[in-house]
């Protein structure tokens, strides 16, 4: 495997300079974001699957361990506060439990069984997305819940670093990207990590948008829920509606911090109304903008 290699240009990398050797750890980096390119394909026809699959009501399950464990519960993590995504629709199966995001879980990714048990034991169904992300594609306790996964149904996704890994294939959607050998061999929270984690940003976030949670490059799918997202949810909705940003508050406020009823009371509508156009557009703001445009 690539990333476990030694890489003959660093052997030395603990006598260089901290400018050489910051400098080396920097172009790594580039060539991890460059190594993402080549996946975009793989990674659109995963987005259409996944967002078709969560429309009819199923969850987003990250499945990892270690780095690529806490990478993928990173990116499931900032989907409530971004998209206000439901957290019943969000399962985390990390090798060592929730607990190994913070510390270091020795020996829980060789578990195989482990990992299909905790997929079986989250009902994992055909409506679900499971995204499985190892660097070396090898890990048995990924592989078992990717494994267990297939066998529900559920559309699977595999993330990894390495041509050829077993996990891809167990996998619906096989998203590579090659990031060769690290700086520190066999340290994928360097390259390897890095590709893995802009790979699952344009995934998520793509779905996200897929979903009807973004407009017109606005969060409007967040709830006001502190001071910071309050005043984020007035600047969205004077923004979309052209009001001063204290006739958004009030409509914020009226909204109970829901950006999208909001900018409809902005715009006119009743509340149940907003309510009811929104179900029937599947929670899409431009869906229901569009629809006002074509009755005047």
């Amino acid at each position: 495997m690539l990333t476990e290699r030694i890489s003959p240009r660093f052997v030395d990398l603990d006598s260089w300079s901290t400018a050489d050797m910051t400098a080396a750890m920097y172009e790594g980096q580039l060539l991890a974001c460059a190594a993402v390119k080549p996946a975009l394909p793989f990674i659109n026809a995963a987005v259409d699957d996944a967002a078709a699959a969560l429309k009819r009501g199923g969850r987003l399950v990250y499945v990892g361990a270690g780095t690529s464990g806490r990478i993928a519960v990173q990116d499931g993590a900032e989907l409530r506060p971004t998209y206000d995504w439901p957290a019943e629709r969000l399962v985390f199966v990390m090798a060592g439990g929730m607990q190994a995001v913070v510390t270091s879980v020795e020996g829980a990714e060789d578990d195989d069984d482990k990992g299909a048990q905790v997929i079986a034991e989250a009902e994992v169904s055909q409506n679900d997305v499971v995204i499985a992300v190892a660097a070396s594609g090898t890990t048995p306790f990924t592989i078992g819940a990717l494994r267990c996964a297939g066998e529900r149904g559920a559309v699977c996704i595999a993330v990894a670093n390495n041509r050829g890994a077993p996990l891809f294939a167990l996998a619906r959607h096989k998203i590579l990207i090659e990031t060769g050998t690290e700086v520190l061999a066999g340290s994928t929270r360097m390259q390897a990590g890095t590709a893995q984690k802009i790979v699952l940003n344009l995934f998520s976030t793509a779905v996200m948008v897929k979903l009807g949670r973004v407009y017109r490059g606005l969060m409007v799918s967040m709830r006001a829920t502190n001071a910071k997202l309050l005043r984020r949810a007035q600047i969205i909705v004077s923004q979309i509606v052209g009001c001063d940003e204290n006739a958004a508050a009030q409509f914020v406020q009226r909204a109970d911090g829901d950006v999208k009823i909001a900018v409809l009371l902005a715009l006119g509508w009743e509340q149940n109304d907003a309510v009811e156009a929104l179900l029937r557009h599947e929670g899409s703001l431009r869906g229901v903008i569009d629809e006002l445009a074509r009755e005047k």
